[in-house]
């Protein structure tokens, strides 16, 4: 007797056993397919994972499977095998991780029967004058398909003025057919549509460490922005194209996807399948195919495209590998950045992890050599670094965050008939909104948070639950009707930029502005005409984007994140302090930046600015080995959350005062209530674990899991276990 051994999306951390459907030929079942099965009172969609002889159920209670929906597994054993490894080390249930290993569409019980271009040929000997004089519109349908023997699709035919609606009409009459249209990829010498740039010294060597080896090696490409990072990933893709080799490219933003996909589609003369959250689940599955099929060599996509297989593996690459976006912060939180070197050694590719401002970890992965460390210090062409410059704001007068002199700044390059980039990293009009009688904050009612006040439209609105209310027109506390924003967001600020510059086009770039299909292609568009303009933006602005006409990046706040209480602040300022640096003098004009601080003399600020990331990194982690923090130590928080105020706290605190027999090497601390203790409604709290061996925490945290899962309050709290936690909020 065979026993399928299944995984379920579930809370429950275990696999099922189910016995074949009735009728199913046993012969044919195999590790990877995915089974419709009764759970419980639903219908579920199930992967097996295992085909065994020996279950600890009774046979007489075992239920069977209901159908199989595939004839072959839908992915190689390794990528089934990442997501299991994952949902062990992240301590997450099993069937949820090797579930989401696949797309969407094919989870809810979609048939793997991807979409794919049809053309339409004649079938030979039969002419025109086969079809009745009378059928005029038939006629002339068969004889423009007769003008295109290699075959014409539906969408030409259209848009020739041809009766697509007749088709089958034809078709059923025998005198045209059907063939899927079939990408043939070109020869080695052909794949180029455009020729490679001459790489400089640096280049040379980076494309040549990575190109000469066999199997598995990891590389932190290590370069400055404007630096030609860009260019060494598609030489070293080129390098494993000509092989009949595919590349797997992820990328840390949608907002980046477009962008990069245009890259590499001028360079390339093959398709590019691309994986990101804003296709409809059908679209995904269509690409999902073309990478699984070989039928596209470069697949490029965002963090959950680590587990998208590749028929013929050669590279991966993963730009901006420091960015938390790559880390998910919900449900399943996996690192897409560490799961590809795992990746990349169980396929023996090598990978690259590209970035100007690498993440600590990387860098110490580097001194331990498990990463090789290659790097880029030269622009790109005559291009020359910024230059960095303190503005201390201390006692200056502000207008609604500017100061004096960066307006002055300001002007001198937009009369210089050049471009300049505004940086604020908080959206909306401003941060919030208060009554200027009794000092009242509009607060959201589901967080421990202040609600963003907004122009356009005129609304209130909570970026941590996205709850929106309209603007109050008078106080909640005393009715006073003198409500006043404070302190300045993107629009605040391009609406200030705009009365002061007002013969200057100001453009806002953030997730608002943006959120249309297509307005960041326009945005792009206009900034790339060279005309002189002010653009406004956050984060957005800071990652990948190519400005070659802004010469000065002002940054307005540049404390924030200085004292932070996480210990990984100072390194997400430096960061992104760095990135957005990077916009500016990226061609032929000389670029500035400007940071308003009200800590000109802050050391590591002072550092980073006068000495690089570098020099800062290095100075970072020697007070993280001092202070025994990550990378020198590894890190997990268990997170509760529950509906009423002190029961999350207090699950945790009875699941700790329960440890008498865990390993002293482990330092426990909290519980606490979480730095936001109400989000979105629930009141939520925190228990940090960190340890300096690894095996010794993973062990630990399996045992917590148990416990956690059979606690007496455990259908009364939602919990979950965050390793290498990127973000202690």
């Amino acid at each position: 007797m065979k026993i399928l051994r299944v995984a379920i999306p579930s809370p429950l951390r275990k696999l099922f056993d189910y016995l074949p459907p009735i009728d199913c030929k046993t012969d044919t079942l195999e590790r990877g397919l995915r089974v419709r099965i009764t759970f419980g009172r639903r219908e579920v969609i199930g992967l097996i994972l295992e085909i065994t002889d020996k279950t600890d159920v009774p046979l007489s209670k075992l239920k069977s499977a209901l159908e199989v929906l595939d004839q072959q597994p839908l992915q190689p054993n390794y990528i089934l095998d990442l997501a299991i490894w994952a949902a062990d080390y992240y301590q997450y249930p099993i069937g949820e991780a090797a579930l989401q290993s696949l797309p969407t569409y094919l989870r809810k019980g979609g048939l793997n029967e991807p979409s794919h271009t049809f053309i339409w040929k004649a079938v030979p000997p039969f002419t025109v004058d086969d079809i009745s004089q009378r059928a005029n519109q038939q006629r002339d349908l068969f004889k423009l398909i007769t003008e295109h023997p290699h075959g014409i699709s539906k969408e030409a035919i259209k848009a020739e003025g041809g009766a697509t609606q007749l088709l089958s009409t034809l078709l059923e009459k025998g005198l045209i057919k059907q063939e899927r249209l079939v990408h043939a990829l070109p020869a080695a010498e052909h794949l180029l549509k455009e020729a490679p740039l001459t790489l400089n010294t640096e280049q040379s060597t980076a494309l040549k460490k990575i190109t000469s080896q066999q199997g598995f090696n990891a590389f932190l490409l290590d370069g400055i922005t404007g630096s030609g990072k860009t260019e060494v990933y598609l030489q070293a893709i080129h390098h494993y194209l000509k092989q009949n080799l595919q590349a797997l490219i992820l990328v840390p933003e949608i907002g980046l996807t477009p962008q990069t996909v245009h890259r590499f589609q001028s360079r390339f003369r093959v398709p590019v399948a691309v994986l990101h959250s804003g296709l409809t689940d059908k679209q995904r599955f269509d690409a999902w195919a073309q990478a699984t099929q070989g039928e596209a060599p470069i697949v490029i996509g965002t963090r959950s495209a680590i587990f998208t297989p590749l028929k013929s593996p050669g590279i991966i690459i993963l730009d901006e590998e420091h960015d938390s976006s790559f880390k998910q912060q919900e449900g399943f939180r996996y690192s897409a950045r560490d799961l590809a070197v795992v990746r990349a050694h169980a396929e023996q590719v090598p990978i690259i992890l590209g970035s100007a401002t690498p993440s600590l970890e990387s860098l110490q992965n580097c001194v331990l050599s498990r990463y090789q460390h290659l790097t880029l210090k030269t622009r790109a062409g005559n291009a020359n670094a910024p230059g960095f410059q303190l503005l201390d704001i201390k006692k200056q007068p502000l207008n609604n965050g500017l100061s004096a002199a960066l307006l002055e700044a300001i002007r001198t390059h937009l009369n210089q008939g050049t471009q300049v980039l505004v940086f604020i990293n908080r959206r909306g009009f401003s941060p919030s909104l208060i009554c200027h009688d009794c000092g009242w904050l509009a607060e959201c009612r589901r967080c421990d948070a202040r609600m963003t006040l907004h122009h356009s439209p005129a609304h209130l609105h909570c970026h941590h639950c996205d709850s929106q209310r309209p603007v109050p027109k008078q106080c909640d506390h005393c009715g006073s009707q003198d409500l006043k924003p404070v302190g300045a967001g993107t629009e605040r600020t391009e609406q200030t930029l705009a009365g002061l510059f007002p013969d200057t086009p100001v453009i806002r770039v953030d997730r608002d502005s943006t959120s249309r299909k297509g307005a960041m292609s326009k945005i792009m568009d206009k900034v790339n005409t060279g005309a002189p303009c002010i653009l406004v933006g956050t984060q957005m602005l800071a990652k990948g984007h190519h400005f070659p006409k802004v010469t000065l990046v002002a940054i307005l706040d540049a404390d924030a994140g200085l004292f932070s209480t996480d210990f990984r602040g100072m390194e997400r300022t430096a960061q992104m302090i760095i990135q957005v640096a990077g916009r500016a003098g990226r061609a032929d004009h000389p670029g500035s930046v400007i940071l308003q601080t009200h800590h000109g003399d802050h050391p590591l600020l002072t550092l980073l600015t006068t000495q690089g990331y570098e020099k800062f990194a290095l100075e970072e982690l020697t007070q993280r080995q001092k202070f025994q923090l990550p990378p020198f130590c590894y890190l997990a928080i268990i997170r509760a959350e529950a509906t009423q105020s002190g029961r999350a706290e207090a699950f945790l605190q009875s699941m700790r005062e329960q440890q008498t027999n865990f390993p002293e090497s482990i330092q426990w601390s909290g519980p606490f209530p979480s730095p936001m203790e109400k989000k979105a409604g629930v009141f939520r709290a925190q228990l940090l674990l960190s340890a300096t061996n690894r095996p010794l925490l993973q062990n630990t945290l399996s045992r917590l899991c148990l416990l956690l899962t059979d606690h007496p309050l455990a259908n009364r709290v939602r919990w979950s276990i965050d390793v290498d936690p990127y973000d202690l909020n």
